[in-house]
C-alpha cells in the first residue's frame, strides 16, 4: 500500500507534464483542446516536481511530506479547474491524495503537541545542576533497594533529571481482544514528576495514536483513530492517581537512581522485598518491590492504580509489572522485557508486553 501511494503521487505528477509540453510545443497533445500559455505551462511543470518530491519524501518518511503533497494537490486542482473539460478526471487522484494527507497531517499535529511538551519540560530539566550519586546518598534505603541501585550502575553517575524510553510491543483491552502492535516513545522528568508518553499502534489495520500526559499530579489519556477521531479520552482524579502509579513504576524499573527522592518513604519487609510510599501533590500511592538475589528488581505491584474502562467503570485493581532479561548500556542496567498485568479476582490479565529498545538518561534529544 505504501508503494502504491508513492506510485500514485509520481504518476499523477508526471501527467502534469502534458500541460508543460503543450505550452512549449514539445509534443502534439490533441487531448488538451485549450491553449496553454507558457506561464501556466511552467505551473504544470512545478506541480509535477512537487508531486515527485512529495512521493520521495513519503518513501523516506520525512515528517512534513504531507505538506508538500497537499501543496501539489491544491495547485493541481487549480489547474484542473482552469482546464476542467480536459483535466477533470485528475480530481479523482487529488481526492485520493487528500484522503491520505489529512490523517498524516493530523498525526503530525497530534505528535507535535507531545514534542512541544517535551521541549518545555526539557528546558527546565536542563537548568538543574547535576551532581554524582554516591553510596552515602543511599544508606537510608532498605538493603535490597541499595543493592538494586548499585547493581543498576547508578553510583558515580549524575543524579537524574529525566530519562527517555522507547518500546515496541503489543497491547490489548482484555483476553477476548486482539493484540495491537505498537511503538512508543516517552520522557519522564523527575521534578516536577512528569510523564509524557506517545504511542503509535495498529487496530484492525488502521493506525491509532495515543498520548498520555502526566504533569505533577494531573493526567490525561487521549487515544485517537487516524489521529482524528477520539476512541478514548480520560481525565480526572482516578486518572491522576493511576498515572502517579505509572510514573513511579517507570522510576523504579528504569531509573533506580531516582529512588533517593525525598518524597518516597521506605519500609523494609525482608531481604528481597521492600514497600515504598510516594507522596506528591496531595496524592499518595504505595507499591511493593520484589528483588532477586542478583540485585535485580523483578516485579512491582500496587493496589492504587485504577483500571479505567469508561467514565463510569473505574476501579482499583492490583497492577503489577514483572520484568526480566536485564541488559547493560553505557554502564547502566535495565530490563529489556516486561509485562503489564491486572491481577483480577478471576485471574491475571496480561494486557501489555513491552520490549525495551532504548533508554537514555538526562536525555537532551
Amino acid at each position: 500500500m505504501k508503494y502504491l501511494f508513492a506510485l500514485l503521487l509520481a504518476m499523477h505528477g508526471l501527467v502534469h507534464l502534458m500541460g508543460f509540453a503543450k505550452a512549449f510545443d514539445l509534443a502534439q497533445l490533441n487531448q488538451l483542446t485549450k491553449e496553454i500559455s507558457k506561464p501556466i505551462g511552467i505551473a504544470w511543470l512545478i506541480t509535477t516536481l512537487i508531486f515527485l518530491i512529495a512521493g520521495t519524501s513519503f518513501l523516506l518518511k520525512k515528517d512534513l511530506w504531507w505538506l508538500v503533497a497537499i501543496t501539489g494537490a491544491v495547485l493541481s486542482q487549480i489547474l484542473i479547474m482552469l482546464f476542467w473539460q480536459d483535466a477533470k478526471f485528475g480530481t479523482i487522484a487529488n481526492v485520493i491524495i487528500l484522503l491520505v494527507v489529512v490523517p498524516a497531517w493530523a498525526a503530525w499535529h497530534f505528535e507535535n503537541q507531545y514534542k512541544k511538551d517535551v521541549t518545555e519540560n526539557q528546558s527546565y530539566a536542563d537548568s538543574r545542576a547535576e551532581y554524582l550519586l554516591t553510596t552515602e546518598a543511599i544508606t537510608h534505603l532498605p538493603e535490597p533497594v541499595q543493592r538494586y541501585i548499585i547493581y543498576s550502575g547508578a553510583i558515580g553517575k549524575p543524579v537524574l533529571t529525566n530519562f527517555k524510553i522507547k518500546f515496541v510491543g503489543q497491547i490489548r483491552a482484555d483476553e477476548k481482544s486482539a493484540w495491537m502492535p505498537f511503538t512508543t516513545e516517552q520522557y519522564n522528568f523527575i521534578e516536577p514528576p512528569t510523564r509524557l508518553f506517545f504511542m503509535k499502534a495498529t487496530m484492525k489495520g488502521l493506525p491509532v495514536s495515543g498520548y498520555h500526559s502526566f504533569r505533577n499530579g494531573t493526567a490525561i489519556m487521549d487515544i485517537r483513530l487516524l489521529s482524528l477521531f477520539n476512541v478514548q479520552y480520560q481525565a480526572g482524579k482516578e486518572m491522576d492517581i493511576a498515572e502517579t502509579v505509572t510514573w513511579f513504576n517507570d522510576l523504579c524499573l528504569f531509573a533506580p537512581a531516582g529512588l533517593i527522592d525525598k518524597r518516597i518513604d521506605w519500609e523494609a519487609i525482608d531481604s528481597l522485598t521492600s514497600k515504598a510510599t510516594f507522596k506528591n501533590n496531595n496524592i499518595t500511592i504505595t507499591a511493593i518491590l520484589y528483588f532477586n538475589n542478583d540485585g535485580e528488581l523483578v516485579n512491582f505491584a500496587s493496589d492504587d492504580r485504577y483500571q479505567i474502562v469508561s467514565e463510569t467503570d473505574r476501579k482499583t485493581v492490583r497492577f503489577s509489572t514483572p520484568v526480566k532479561n536485564y541488559v547493560e548500556l553505557n554502564g547502566r542496567k535495565y530490563p529489556s522485557y516486561g509485562e503489564a498485568i491486572w491481577n483480577l479476582p478471576e485471574g491475571d490479565l496480561v494486557y501489555g508486553q513491552f520490549n525495551t529498545k532504548e533508554v537514555k538518561y538526562n536525555a537532551k534529544d
